[in-house]
């Protein structure tokens, strides 16, 4: 059975191919379309999976996608009427549903096929059952409590919910207008990062400020006793006017989400051309990440009175926030938690298709998603072709060969491109498109952020560590196989391994297990052998770009930056 899923007419588009449940290729379509969170029709992305897979559109047996424009129409309209609403934001999204209903006009278009060449059951899954179902139906949890949190979808931003074997039950959920994720994109435009999904840049500088601004917030986003939250809607514009969401060529762009009674009550807003932030900047930041991990907290503890059950599944796109994915263990009283590779928007690709093959069809649960390698892979011959033709000299070495030179060159203090197997799915390299460095040089953060990457000082980068050693350098202990918890590290490894240490004594791990990714974790332990550090620092391979997807990209990225 061939499922194909899709998550379209959004940020982050992708398409993924199931076989009996499995994952078997997965992208977004910003692989391919070289642009940041491309939003419109994956038709690449589709493309990519079928020819992958060696299938064409006839032998697919099914076609999900994540949204489903008939849900909460009730809610939508009530709404509308209430709201002085922005009628050509409703016109906008008339049209999107329109695009969504004609799915197949559009995969015959994209593929170049007859309609009836297309004869796959097509089912529209609501988008935060997706994600729901992208995050549970991977685990390993025979049942577990489940938290979707974003912006929204389908007129939902928030969806509690309980998983148990081959069923999800929804709980509860929070309504558009209200939203913890924009909410969140509100303050990250406010501090001048314009950009949809500039939201990580707020995390990264949250650790340099002082959340002095908290009680402030909190007349802006309040807890509610039944465990959700609301927002006061004098401060954001969507109330009134929807979000305005366009994509141009492909790049989504999002109108200014907050009031000027949000301006009266913390200062102007910053421009991005401003130069330098300020203390007051950082501490606002600092305040923001504070009072969302407030607000997650607040919902998963009432989520465990409700479930009692010791597992939670986390996804949406506020479930990238992996200083907040860090502390849930410590603040709530669940025990064991999984976080999907891809839980912003692209996974909802995944999880629509899962939610079909379990909940609607019935058929048994698999074993856990450890891996995210489903993109694009490319034969040694495809790869010297190229350099060959580039004029590029080259050596070819065996494996162990090129473990041992590789982590030589680290240690010496190079700066590697390393670019193997299949891309990784998801915004996240997990060392098959990655730029490494080693984590003992006191330099290497300003280096890459100025020379390389050419990004924000304050941003920190990521320590890879093999599994067996995280309880030498980490407070905490856990597989992290997706980048997606930050941890404390211990006070005595800072000065061993600063390139990876935040200023908060933190660093977002990824754990490389030798079954999972057993190149990376070869080259791991040959740089180990040699220093005595079982860490590389990883960052993903690009400059302000997508992710290196082909060897082209790769090797133009090497070429041009320093």
């Amino acid at each position: 059975m061939y499922i194909l899923g899709i998550n379209a007419y959004h940020g982050d588009a992708s398409a993924s191919l199931l076989k009996d449940g499995v994952v078997i290729a997965a992208s977004e379509e910003e692989r391919f379309r070289r642009i940041k969170h491309w939003a419109g029709f994956p038709s690449e992305a589709i493309n990519f999976c079928l020819k992958d897979a060696g299938l064409t559109i006839d032998q697919i047996d099914y076609i999900t996608i994540s949204r489903d424009p008939k849900k909460n129409l009730l809610k939508k309209f009530l709404y509308i009427i209430r709201h002085s609403f922005n009628y050509s934001s409703l016109l906008d999204r008339i049209k999107n549903s329109k695009k969504i209903f004609s799915l197949k006009n559009q995969l015959s278009i994209s593929l170049g096929v007859k309609l009836s060449d297309i004869s796959a059951t097509i089912y529209n899954i609501e988008h935060h059952r997706s994600h729901l179902a992208s995050s549970f139906f991977a685990s390993r949890f025979k049942e577990a409590a489940i938290l979707s949190v974003d912006g929204f979808g389908d007129f939902t931003s928030t969806m509690t919910a309980f998983g148990r074997d081959k069923k999800i039950k929804v709980l509860d959920s929070v309504k558009y207008p209200h939203s913890l994720g924009i909410f969140y994109t509100a303050a990250t435009q406010f501090l001048g990062f314009p950009n949809y999904g500039d939201e990580y840049k707020i995390m990264g500088l949250a650790p340099y400020g002082k959340p002095i601004y908290l009680n402030k917030l909190r007349n802006i986003i309040k807890k509610e006793v039944s465990g959700n939250f609301v927002l006061k809607s004098e401060y954001f514009t969507h109330f009134g006017n929807g979000v305005n969401m366009q994509w141009e060529e492909g790049k989504p762009i999002i109108d200014t989400l907050y009031t000027s009674k949000w301006e009266d009550l913390f200062g102007r807003a910053r421009n991005s051309q401003d130069g330098d932030l300020k203390e007051k900047h950082i501490n606002f930041a600092a305040s923001v990440q504070k009072i969302t991990e407030e607000i997650v907290f607040h919902i998963l503890n009432q989520l465990y009175d409700v479930t009692k059950t010791e597992n939670i599944c986390m996804t949406g796109g506020v479930a990238q926030n992996s200083v907040v994915n860090g502390k849930i263990l410590d603040n709530t009283p669940f025990k064991n938690i999984y976080i999907s590779a891809a839980s912003h928007d692209a996974g909802t690709s995944i999880g629509s298709s899962l939610f079909l093959y379990h909940h609607i069809l019935g058929n048994n649960r698999l074993a856990e998603v450890t891996t995210t390698f489903f993109g694009e892979k490319f034969k040694d011959e495809y790869i010297i072709d190229l350099l060959n033709r580039r004029g590029i000299e080259y050596t070819l070495l065996s494996d162990n060969q090129l473990f041992l030179k590789v982590a030589k060159k680290i240690e010496e203090g190079k700066v590697i491109g390393w670019f193997q197997g299949r891309s990784e799915f998801g915004p996240r390299a997990l060392g098959n498109r990655s730029i490494i460095v080693d984590p003992r040089r006191k330099d290497a953060k300003d280096l890459l952020n100025k020379k390389i990457k050419r990004r924000e000082n304050f941003r920190p980068f990521a320590p890879s560590i093999l599994r067996e050693y995280v309880k030498d350098y980490f407070v905490q202990e856990d597989d992290v196989p997706f980048m997606e918890k930050v941890f404390h590290i211990k006070e005595s490894k800072h000065s061993i391994i600063p390139a990876v240490t935040h200023i908060d004594g933190t660093g977002r791990l990824q754990t490389v297990s030798e079954r999972d990714s057993p190149r990376y974790y070869k080259l791991i332990s040959n740089f180990a052998k040699l220093t005595g550090v079982p860490i590389l620092l990883n960052t993903s391979f690009n400059e302000n770009e997508p992710i290196v997807n082909k060897p082209e990209e790769a090797l133009d990225c090497f070429l041009r930056t320093k």
